[in-house]
């Protein structure tokens, strides 16, 4: 066994801080008044992040890539099973799925954010720019099912931490802070280094500048 980098910095970063926005997304809803404010600029946040994450799979680290997520239902059920004895370096199949299933909540409940209306105080930047009956399912589920569907996921997510942590003693945790993890000998490492950093900032900057100009076009 061999130690390699397998998270890139900015696949690190992108995980830690949509984990803290998305902590202080649920704080700041469920304060509500003064507290909107936050909560819509972190919404912003989420959403730059999101973007960044969705470019970085084609152009990010080796394990970063869409194309290293292991998504065949076959190779999930036996995974779950306990018939697969691969050693999986990235994602595993379950983690897979879980990682789009994240991703897909967090950028509905962003997008249905940015239209939503509670008819009190606050409102979403596009509510003018979508009928009125979008805006009403819009702010039914981003309220509702939206809201407990994010929290299912995250609970379920520390869970399979701890989970693996405890009964596989795989540091997942402590991978995603360094970026490396003890491999068999010959996986490739992704690439980490300055450029490639440089590279993950500046596609940052230019996802800040899109959400910037998606936020302004409700005036």
């Amino acid at each position: 066994m061999v130690t390699v980098r397998i998270w890139d910095l900015p696949t690190r970063l992108f995980h830690w801080l949509l984990a803290a926005c998305v902590i202080a997304l649920v704080i700041t809803g469920q304060l509500g008044g003064d507290a909107m404010v936050w909560h819509f600029r972190l919404g912003f946040t989420v959403l730059t992040l999101l973007l960044f994450r969705l470019l970085w799979g084609f152009v990010g680290g080796h394990w970063s890539r869409w194309a290293q997520l292991v998504l065949w239902p076959g190779q999930a059920l036996a995974y779950l099973q306990g018939r697969s004895v691969r050693v999986w370096v990235g994602h595993n199949p379950l983690g897979s799925w879980s990682v789009l299933l994240m991703l897909a909540v967090l950028l509905l409940q962003v997008s249905t954010g940015l239209v939503s209306d509670d008819e009190i105080a606050s409102a979403g930047p596009l509510t003018s720019l979508v009928s009125g009956n979008t805006v009403t399912l819009a702010t039914a589920w981003h309220k509702g099912p939206g809201k407990w569907v994010l929290l299912a996921l995250v609970l379920t997510h520390l869970g399979a931490i701890v989970w693996y942590k405890l009964r596989k003693a795989q540091p997942l945790v402590a991978a995603m802070l360094h970026g490396d993890k003890a491999v068999p000998d010959g996986v490739p490492a992704s690439r980490d280094n300055m450029l490639q950093r440089a590279w993950g900032l500046v596609l940052l900057l230019l996802c800040v500048a899109g959400v910037r100009w998606l936020v302004q076009l409700g005036g």
